[in-house]
């Protein structure tokens, strides 16, 4: 492939209400990867989208696979022009918003994945612990466009692995197709996965007695498990078309592929739902859990409270200043109304305490 053009560079002028012109970014800035492969293996050399399209339009045997990161609606559309894919497709790669789902457009597939990776972090911290991206997969007879969002899931592994195995890249674009669509639902596993150790990190510490309750971070891993069902439990629908959908342009090989697919997923579903239930279980022990402790709280200041209220009302009823008050006169009268204040407060914390108020 040649060597690219340098961009051009533009000087700021300083005179207000004028912009910078418009820099174009070349389509080959875009493509991670872009190879031809035939009877099941890539052929030598280095291909723009263009020319590899061609080449196998020429031999009239085998697919192009082309592989993007995060182009824009330019780049979009050249490989749009070159591959002849839908307008609508070509709109929902380039917004990278979409609900995961399957569409058709004549004999070109378009399927649309979330890919999510998970964060490491503290366990009482608020903040993100699943990232989300997305992958859109255009499959033809003829080629094949993955187009992703997002800095994690690379592809270069999953293209890796199809070319050390001949016999399934011989089956065609399905195979990528498969092989794209493994790879995401593996990585749920794997994000599920460290999300359960957190669940369970989380739920041990809520049981354990006298450990403090940090209800944000359940909450943060609450939203955090719903936003990853969100990007995983809608792929259900199109994996089981993929895997049951006779009518599609798809070999029979790679629908039974993706019916274990479909499988995996399902698995995993099942296992985003149950961290769902149990965080919400979480939060209503740790509601709960609170709510006992300050009950405990109170009834420890209203003990406190009839204890300190005894010498509050002897000190108040002697503080009235009578001339006729008992034992005023006396010599022993302060110690004996220090001897009954200290005898009846004793009484009463001793009655509190041997009902668990103290």
């Amino acid at each position: 492939m040649p060597s690219l053009p340098p961009l051009p560079s533009f000087r700021h002028s300083g005179r207000a209400g004028r912009s910078l012109p418009h820099i174009r970014v070349p389509t080959a800035r875009a493509i991670v990867d872009c190879a031809v492969y035939v009877d099941g293996c890539r052929l030598p050399g280095r291909f723009t989208h263009a020319a590899a399209l061609t080449k196998v339009r020429e031999l009239g045997a085998g697919f192009v696979w082309v592989g993007l990161h995060d182009p824009d609606e330019e780049q979009m559309a050249d490989i749009a022009q070159t591959f002849g894919l839908h307008a609508l497709a070509v709109e929902d790669a380039v917004k990278a918003n979409q609900r995961p789902k399957l569409e058709r457009y004549d004999d070109t597939l378009v399927l649309v994945m979330r890919t999510v990776a998970y964060v490491e972090h503290e366990l009482h911290s608020v903040s993100e612990i699943v990232e989300t991206g997305e992958i859109l997969i255009f499959t033809a007879p003829d080629f094949v466009v993955a187009v992703r969002h997002g800095e994690h899931s690379g592809l270069a592994a999953v293209r890796k692995d199809l070319e050390a195995d001949s016999d399934r890249l011989r089956l065609g674009p399905g195979a990528v197709l498969h092989a794209i669509a493994d790879y995401v639902v593996d990585s749920y596993i794997e994000v599920t996965q460290s999300v359960e150790l957190d669940v369970d990190a989380m739920e041990e510490e809520i049981f354990t007695p006298r450990s403090k309750v940090a209800i944000e971070s359940i909450y943060q891993l609450k939203r955090e498990v719903v936003e990853l069902r969100r990007s995983v439990n809608p792929l259900a629908v199109p994996l089981e078309t993929l895997g049951r959908g006779i009518e599609l342009p798809l070999p029979k090989e790679v629908r039974r592929y993706m019916r274990d697919v479909a499988d995996h997923h399902t698995t995993v579903a099942d296992r985003i739902n149950d961290f769902d239930e149990s965080l919400s279980a979480l939060i209503g022990a740790a509601l709960a859990k609170t709510a006992v402790q300050q009950n405990t709280d109170m009834r420890k200041i209203t003990a406190y409270i009839s204890i300190g209220a005894v010498p509050t009302m002897v000190a108040g009823i002697y503080g009235m200043n009578f001339e006729h008050m008992p034992e005023l006169r006396q010599v022993w009268g302060y110690p004996l109304v220090l001897v009954v204040i200290v005898t009846i407060c004793t009484g009463l914390y001793m009655n509190l305490r041997r009902n668990n108020w103290l």
